[in-house]
């Protein structure tokens, strides 16, 4: 029988409940030994319905996180969980009074206004569609309309990045980079500062590749996963990247978010 300790999590809001999600998934990682059961409640926006949510939470025995706009529904929580001896975090809350407390200015006390379908929605919108159309290389004239071009070898992680990206915004095309294929000529007419090289360790990578295999059911061992191959390919590459004068980002060990990052600050600079 495992003794693994579970514990739940109520993720409640008036809005989608990214936010409290986000906090719960960034806590639960620091406790790799206990499972944690998040349980998200988005749109809650009346009593009643808060009610009985948080009686479930109850017998659950649920830690509660809320990010409600609404002081109505924020008391509320509050005070049932203190009531009935649940832990609680109030995400939102202090933040906004805080705000309030150094400006004199109320909040508006609307849930979900960073969702509106505002121009920075239809901006995603339109950077995703860009990222699929111009993903893999299937159309090079991308290139020269990207804020972001990505190029690496095969398994870089160049798809859900651009897709990552795509989400703030960005325009993003990519290339797969293949030795002894050409190389698209609109590549070398694009602003150096937007080319971001992608690479890998060679023992990382052919793991990678060894698993896409196995999960397509085929011999784990062939060209595309031979150490050798994957080293002349990411020398390829390399070579690329020093006469294009790019920036360099090995992958290995990072999750999409970090090499986000980097990414975007490299372009801010």
């Amino acid at each position: 029988m495992s003794n693994t300790k579970q514990i739940s999590i109520f993720i409640i809001s008036d809005s989608l409940g990214e936010t409290g999600y986000s906090l719960a998934q960034a806590a639960a990682v620091q406790f790799p030994d206990i499972d944690f059961k998040l349980h998200r409640f988005p749109l809650t926006k009346t009593i009643s319905l808060l009610g009985g949510i948080l009686a479930k939470a109850k017998r659950a025995d649920a830690l509660i996180i809320h990010t409600f706009v609404d002081p109505q529904l924020s008391e509320y929580v509050t005070s049932f969980c203190e009531t009935n001896g649940l832990g609680v975090l109030d995400a939102l809350s202090p933040l906004l009074n805080t705000i309030k407390e150094k400006t004199g200015l109320e909040p508006l006390g609307q849930a979900g206004l960073n969702h509106n379908l505002n121009e920075t929605y239809f901006n995603r919108i339109k950077a995703l569609e860009f990222a699929v159309t111009y993903d893999d290389g299937k159309d090079p004239s991308g290139y020269l309309k990207a804020d972001i071009v990505l190029l690496g070898v095969s398994r870089t992680s160049k798809t859900p990045l651009s897709l990552y990206l795509a989400n703030k915004n960005f325009l993003v095309a990519n290339l797969p980079l293949v030795p002894k294929a050409k190389v698209p000529d609109e590549l070398w007419k694009v602003d150096r500062q937007k080319i971001i090289g992608l690479t890998n360790d060679p023992k990382i990578l052919n793991n990678i590749r060894r698993e896409r295999m196995l999960t397509y059911g085929l011999n784990p061992d062939t060209n595309y996963s031979n150490v050798d191959n994957i080293e002349a390919e990411l020398e390829y590459a390399n070579n690329l990247y020093k006469k294009l004068g790019c920036l360099v980002i090995n992958v290995s060990n990072k999750s999409i978010e970090e090499t986000a990052t980097l990414i975007t600050e490299s372009l801010a600079k």
